[in-house]
């Protein structure tokens, strides 16, 4: 019974004691408030909230998006063409580069990739 009243009085004294650091830590100065704000891809997290959004920006990112998750799904196919040559395999990515090919062509001839137009 005094193993276990000794082990709860150590617990409770160690989380204590870390909650005492971490609260003598984490206290910041009044000045450090602009500096430990989070920067929001150019926005002012002081300003208002309410500023009309960059639609150009937002239709970049989603792109950018778009080409990364699809980049990830070409990885294991490539894994795949070097242990064995498939025809269904190839022709599969092909037909994936191909379609990769056109929309990125597509965003081109539409602007969306020209950010300072």
């Amino acid at each position: 019974m005094s193993a276990l009243f000794l082990s709860s009085i150590v617990a409770i004294l160690v989380s204590s004691l870390l909650m005492l650091i971490s609260w003598a830590l984490s206290k910041r100065s009044s000045q450090d408030r602009q500096k430990a704000s989070p920067f929001e891809c150019g926005f002012d997290p002081m300003s208002s909230a309410r500023l009309p959004f960059s639609l150009r920006f937002f239709l970049l990112a989603v792109i950018f998006l778009i080409f990364d998750v699809e980049i990830v799904l070409l990885f294991p196919a490539v894994s795949l063409i070097t242990t064995s040559l498939n025809l269904h395999l190839l022709i599969g990515l092909l037909l994936f580069l191909l379609i990769l090919m056109t929309g990125l062509l597509h965003e081109w001839r539409e602007g969306s990739l020209d950010w300072m137009a």
